[in-house]
């Protein structure tokens, strides 16, 4: 069987036919697809309205009432002083210049008071005296006053000087029986010493007995104690009478200087009485106006002793009860809070996007739904951050600027009593 092939033109022939028609039929399809897309964009596609995102700054913050918080003590006077009675409880509301607490000094102090306004009586009973001038009958008593004092001196000292002649006159009666006595025993020892000698040597030859020469022995040496005693005595007598000599000198001194001083205090009274002198008013004047001035200074101390509130607010805590000493907590802590504020500690990297006047909002989970404010104070200085979230990781050492966000009214009613919650904040920019 015989087979014909087409020839080599053929075949480029049917080549190029196929890759035409390949060529066209791609051609339409793509223009085809091509209108499709058009008109479907043309036709179908949507306008997109696009929100614009609001950028926020977040910090972690705290509540704190708009004039901060203030601790009441002692004043300096009476530091460390305890407290006496305590007129509030936490959460009382208070007004400006109420007692909050009384200091157990206020007894001492109102005696203090006391006496200084009975010192301004006598001061001024003083100056009223002066300024009438001295009675007859006054400068009659205070002469007969210096008369009294002038006899009674001359008494006195006439007394001493008996006294200290008594003295003497027994010292020296005493010492001349005391110097008999040694001269009566010093002559009795030197009988019995020779008598003793003699009766040695007898009882060296044999011609007494040994108790016979014991005896005589016995008698020189108890002689000898005796006159022992006897001096002793006298030097005991010297010893006594010479003190009580110079004790009794002593007080007649005492009595010519106590003597002289009141005649003198007296003849100064009654030169004082007898002359009423302008210098004399000034000067008790001078008294009442000082003893005024004791009375204020007393006034002023006493009133320390009541602790008032500065400002009107609310006792957020109590630190010192009844009988205990104020320590360096002080006695309560005040605060105004029905203006709170929200203090955000922005980080310092931050800040640069914070403006006075921009909103913020503050939340929490102590509270539903958030605080709306705005910023009022941006701070002006770096510090360590002190409000921390407590989460793994967190940088500690962070340094932020404190920016103080004022509450509404009504926020700021609502978190009256939060001071100190940590909160978290976001301010708009």
């Amino acid at each position: 069987m015989n087979i014909n092939f087409p020839s080599k033109s053929t075949n480029q022939w049917l080549i190029g036919l196929i890759i035409a028609a390949t060529a066209a039929t791609g051609g339409i399809i793509y223009y085809a697809i091509s209108e499709s897309g058009v008109i479907s964009q043309k036709t179908s596609t949507p306008s997109v309205v696009t929100t614009p995102v609001v950028r926020k700054v977040t910090a972690l913050g705290r509540l704190e009432p708009e004039a901060e918080i203030i601790k009441l003590s002692a004043p300096l006077s009476l530091d460390g002083d305890r407290i006496g009675e305590l007129l509030v409880k936490e959460g009382d509301r208070v007004e400006a210049g109420q007692v909050i607490a009384i200091l157990d000094s206020r007894a001492r102090l109102q005696s203090s008071l006391q006496q200084a306004q009975e010192q301004v009586k006598v001061a001024q009973a003083k100056l009223a005296q002066v300024k009438a001038g001295a009675k007859s009958g006054e400068i009659q008593a205070q002469q007969a006053t210096v008369e009294r004092l002038q006899a009674q001196l001359e008494g006195d000292k006439a007394a001493q000087l008996q006294a200290i002649a008594r003295i003497e006159a027994q010292w020296s009666g005493e010492k001349l029986a005391q110097t008999a006595t040694i001269r009566k025993l010093e002559a009795e020892l030197n009988n019995a010493e020779a008598e003793l000698r003699r009766y040695q040597q007898l009882f060296s030859q044999g011609a007494i007995s040994n108790s016979l020469f014991d005896s005589k022995r016995l008698s020189v040496e108890t002689t000898r104690q005796q006159l022992n005693e006897a001096r002793a005595n006298l030097e005991r007598i010297n010893t006594t009478n010479s003190k009580q000599l110079r004790e009794a000198n002593v007080i007649l001194d005492r009595i010519n200087a106590t003597g002289n001083k009141q005649i003198r205090e007296a003849q100064a009274t009654l030169t004082q009485i007898a002359e009423v002198r302008p210098v004399d008013v000034e000067a008790a004047q001078s008294e009442v106006d000082n003893a005024i001035a004791s009375v204020k200074r007393a006034q002023t101390d006493l009133n320390l002793a009541f602790i008032r509130a500065p400002i009107t607010g609310v006792i957020l805590k109590v630190h010192s009860r009844p009988g205990e000493k104020i320590d360096s907590s002080g006695v309560v802590e005040l605060a105004q809070t029905d203006r709170m504020m929200a203090i955000a500690e922005v980080y310092q990297t931050d800040i640069g996007k914070v403006k006075i006047g921009q909103k913020a909002t503050v939340t929490s989970q102590s509270f539903s739904g958030e605080l709306t404010g705005f910023v009022e104070r941006i701070g002006l200085q770096v510090e360590r951050q002190n409000v921390f979230s407590n989460q793994p990781g967190e940088n500690l050492d962070r340094r932020v600027v404190e920016v103080k966000i004022r509450l509404t009214p009504e926020d700021s009613q609502r978190v009256s009593g939060l001071t100190n919650l940590q909160v978290q904040t976001a301010i708009e920019q």
